[in-house]
C-alpha cells in the first residue's frame, strides 16, 4: 500500500507540473526551456505537438515524413552525431508519437537560440499547390500590413488580401533568409521570458547584435558554439543523407548555460525534419547553389557558411545604427 500511495502521489505531482507548465507555453514555433525539475523540454513545433515523457525524453507528434526521415538518419552514422537521439514511435492517448532525447537535460540553466536554416523555409510543391488554387488571403493581408503597410500593392490594399505565395515570398524576404541564409526563430534566456520578434532581423550587423546579447559577450560561449558549427558543417558535407534531400524547415538549436562554478557548457543540435524531402535519382543539390524554382536548393550550407563566418567575426561586427553592445568587447 506504502508503494501504491507513493505511485499516487508521483502521479498528481506530475499532473500539477503539467498543468503549470501548460499555464506557462504560450507561444511556437521555438523551444519552451523550464526549470530542471522539468525532465522534459518541448522542442520547434506547434502547440499541442509534444507531450511529457520519461526524463531524459519528450513525445513528438509523428508526421509520416519526420518519421521517415528520423528513421533513416539511424543509418547515417554522420547524422547521428548531431540529431537528437531517436528513440522510435510511441502511442500515446490514441496518438502516435516519436520519442526523441531532451537535448537540455544536460545543462543547469540554459539560454536557447533557434535558427531556421536555408534560403527558403517552404517547399517547391507548397509553392504549386498555392498557385493552383490562388485564394486571396485576408488573414495574410493582415500579417503583412502588420510588418509593413506600404509591401502590399494599391489591389491587394483596396481587397484587403494577398495570395499565399506572394505572402511566403516576402516573408522571406524580410528577415535574414533569404539573404544570409538563416534567421534567428527565437530566443529564450535563462530565466528570461522567451522572445519571438526577430521577424525583421535582416543584415549581419542587426543579426550580429541579437547573438552577442543573446551569449552575454562570452568569448568562451563564443568559441565552443562555433567549433560545433564548423563540427556540423564538416558532419553534413560527408552525410549521405544530406546530400539525398531537400533540407527545408529544419533549425540548428544553440544551448549554451554559464553555471555559478566551473566552465561554460555549449552545444548545437539539427532539428525538425518535418519538410524534409528525399530527391529524386535524377536530382542533385549542393545545399549553397541559389533557388531557381525547380532545382530544389534549399541553401542550408549556404546559410551555415554565413553562420560560421558570422561567429567568427561576431566582436568586429559594429551594431546596427542607433544601437549600443552592453559591452564593448567580447570577455
Amino acid at each position: 500500500r506504502c508503494g501504491d500511495r507513493k505511485q499516487w502521489y508521483q502521479r498528481r505531482v506530475r499532473a500539477k507540473s503539467w498543468g503549470l507548465i501548460k499555464q506557462v507555453v504560450h507561444w511556437s514555433p521555438f523551444v519552451q526551456v523550464y526549470k530542471k525539475k522539468y525532465p522534459w523540454v518541448q522542442l520547434a513545433g506547434h502547440n499541442g505537438a509534444f507531450k511529457p515523457c520519461d526524463n531524459g525524453t519528450i513525445l513528438k507528434k509523428l508526421t509520416p515524413k519526420e518519421f521517415t526521415c528520423l528513421t533513416d538518419i539511424l543509418n547515417d552514422e554522420h547524422m547521428l552525431d548531431i540529431t537528437p537521439k531517436f528513440h522510435g514511435k510511441v502511442e500515446k492517448d490514441g496518438e502516435e508519437y516519436v520519442k526523441l532525447q531532451d537535448l537540455l537535460a544536460e545543462f543547469d540553466n540554459p539560454s536557447v537560440c533557434d535558427i531556421k536554416m536555408g534560403t527558403r523555409t517552404y517547399l517547391e510543391e507548397e509553392l504549386a499547390k498555392a498557385r493552383e488554387k490562388l485564394v486571396m488571403r485576408k488573414d495574410m493581408y493582415e500579417k503583412m500590413v502588420k510588418v509593413d503597410d506600404k509591401e502590399p500593392t494599391e489591389e491587394e490594399h483596396q481587397l484587403r488580401a494577398v495570395s499565399k505565395p506572394r505572402y511566403m515570398q516576402w516573408r522571406e524576404k524580410l528577415s535574414s533568409t533569404a539573404t544570409l541564409g538563416f534567421r534567428i526563430d527565437g530566443i529564450k534566456q535563462a530565466d528570461r521570458d522567451p522572445d519571438k520578434n526577430f521577424k525583421t532581423v535582416r543584415s549581419e550587423q542587426e543579426v550580429a547584435y541579437v547573438l552577442r546579447k543573446h551569449i552575454d559577450y562570452k568569448e568562451e560561449t563564443r568559441l565552443k558554439l562555433l567549433e560545433r558549427l564548423k563540427e556540423i558543417r564538416g558532419t553534413l558535407e560527408k552525410s549521405h543523407f544530406f546530400k539525398r534531400h531537400e533540407v527545408i524547415g529544419s533549425s540548428l538549436l544553440l544551448v549554451h548555460d554559464q553555471p555559478t562554478e566551473g566552465v561554460a557548457k555549449a552545444n548545437v543540435w539539427m532539428i525538425d525534419f518535418g519538410k524534409t524531402t528525399p530527391l529524386l535519382e535524377s536530382e542533385t543539390v549542393n545545399h549553397r547553389n541559389s533557388w531557381v524554382e525547380g532545382n530544389r536548393e534549399d541553401g542550408f550550407l549556404f546559410g551555415l557558411d554565413n553562420l560560421v563566418n558570422l561567429f567568427e567575426n561576431l566582436d568586429t561586427i559594429p551594431p546596427p545604427d542607433g544601437l549600443q553592445d552592453g559591452q564593448q568587447s567580447m570577455s
